[in-house]
């Protein structure tokens, strides 16, 4: 048997991805305690800060611009250097013109990672085995939430949380993973010469719409759901990390296996599972009264996330290869257009009425459900929805 690589483009786009869940998740799953606890945040001030967090991902478009002098590879760990920074220095001073700042600096290493990960594996894994390799790299940020917030779980039954240490040690482990990254992988060359110029292709404008509505989408789980636990069910922050250990444990059992799903039923009926299972999601929130149905109603939410992958595989069958890095970069600029904007507005209505926030989601999830069944069965170049002229005929 042929011994593996070490150094192939798949071992760092795992690296990549374990280095962004070691900070992101520990950055997320104490940021609602620690608003709330030591820096006296509400709705308005958590909304805010959600918002800056998002100006980075609304600017993604601009990575096309920095990847005209540094080649995506080395961009993405020099992204991952500066998430791994701006998180290790979160704690330092919870005032909220600080958390607003280190925010924002996390922020601009995590979304332009995110825009270079998800840009180097469309290049790089081929179209059969893309929707398997995408739920593994899912499995394995799931491994390494286990791993970093089972820790952290069990620090917390004997101590109070020191949060200052907390994401110190996470930065300090990121910033580690990118000096390896950059050190010790070869540089790999591009197998198609990426453009280099924004643009918007008019054949891809479904994959745009359905960006722009998983983005307001997310945006409302990401802002609202964890913090509905803690305000309305006041939630210790040691069971926030052990729920999210849950969460991890069922996306690395099923992640992989929703990703071959993927490749078996085909991109628009996965989307249709994922935006009709939302749809319900965010009705349950609405209306939620017990803590038992908010736990199920998180876990699920964050279950059907992994379906999303098949909008990745949609738009990399029915890309130009030349076009996937700048495609990348615009369309995490589309996903937050909303999110800029979003969880501001949202956190003033929070303040009236938290019901009329998941039921703004849920009329977004069911657009999406809309949009998604224009998918043709077989996505391909110029066969991008089923009005396009050669999705009426087989495809050869």
């Amino acid at each position: 048997m042929k011994r593996p690589d070490l150094h192939d483009r798949k071992t760092l786009l795992y690296l990549l991805a374990i280095g962004n869940t070691v900070a992101f998740a520990v950055w997320q799953v104490l940021l609602n305690n620690f608003v709330v606890e030591r820096a006296a945040f509400t709705g308005t001030e958590i909304g805010i800060l959600q918002s800056l967090r998002e100006i980075p991902g609304f600017l993604a478009f601009t990575a096309i611009f920095v990847m005209l002098f540094i080649r995506q590879q080395k961009f993405a760990i020099l992204s991952l250097l500066l998430l791994g920074f701006g998180t290790a220095i979160t704690a330092f001073y919870p005032q909220a013109l600080w958390l607003y700042l280190v925010t924002v600096i996390m922020s601009t290493g995590f979304h332009y990672l995110e825009t270079l990960h998800n840009s180097l594996s469309l290049q790089w894994l081929s179209k059969q085995e893309a929707p398997s390799v995408l739920g593994q790299l899912l499995s394995a940020r799931a491994f390494c939430n286990l791993a970093v917030l089972g820790t952290l779980y069990v620090y917390l039954m004997f101590f109070a949380a020191n949060y200052l240490l907390i994401y110190l040690l996470a930065g300090i482990a990121t910033i580690a993973i990118g000096v390896y990254c950059w050190m010790a992988i070869p540089q790999f060359e591009d197998a198609v010469v990426q453009r280099k110029e924004l643009f918007l292709r008019k054949r891809y404008w479904l994959f745009y719409v359905l960006t722009f509505l998983a983005g307001a989408r997310r945006q409302i789980f990401v802002v609202f759901a964890g913090f509905l636990l803690v305000e309305k069910f006041n939630f210790p922050v040691a069971d926030v990390v052990l729920l999210t250990l849950v969460n991890a444990a069922l996306t690395y059992w099923l992640a992989p296996k929703l990703g071959r799903l993927i490749s078996y039923i085909g991109e628009r009926r996965s989307l249709a599972i994922e935006h009709i299972g939302l749809l319900f999601v965010f009705l349950g929130y609405a209306f939620v009264d017990s803590v038992a149905w908010a736990i199920a109603l998180y876990l699920l939410d964050q279950l059907f996330f992994v379906m999303s992958i098949a909008l990745k595989t949609y738009f990399q069958k029915i890309a130009d290869p030349a076009d996937i890095a700048a495609t990348s970069s615009i369309s995490f600029t589309i996903n937050h257009i909303a999110a800029v904007v979003l969880p501001a507005l949202l956190g003033v209505l929070w303040v009236m009425d938290y019901a009329a926030v998941f039921l703004v989601g849920a009329a977004i999830a069911f657009c999406s459900l809309l949009f998604s069944q224009l998918i043709p069965d077989r996505p391909t170049p110029h066969r991008e929805t089923r009005f396009s002229a050669t999705a009426l005929t087989p495809a050869p």
